[in-house]
């Protein structure tokens, strides 16, 4: 399985992170990669959830 993680530098200078094929699924970071490792690990927690509550 796949999904596609945008970023963005925001004008705050923190990074955003988006998990497209999840909505809701985005975390702010210091850094780029901070934020996604963050967004993976948001998007492998909400996946548990889901597989957990069918």
């Amino acid at each position: 399985m796949n999904f596609t993680v945008d970023t963005e530098l925001e004008t705050d200078g923190r990074w955003i992170a988006e998990v497209v094929e999840i909505p809701g699924v985005m975390k702010y970071g210091a850094t780029r990669e901070q934020a996604i490792a963050q967004v993976v690990a948001l998007a492998l927690s909400a996946i548990a959830d889901r597989i957990e509550h069918e």
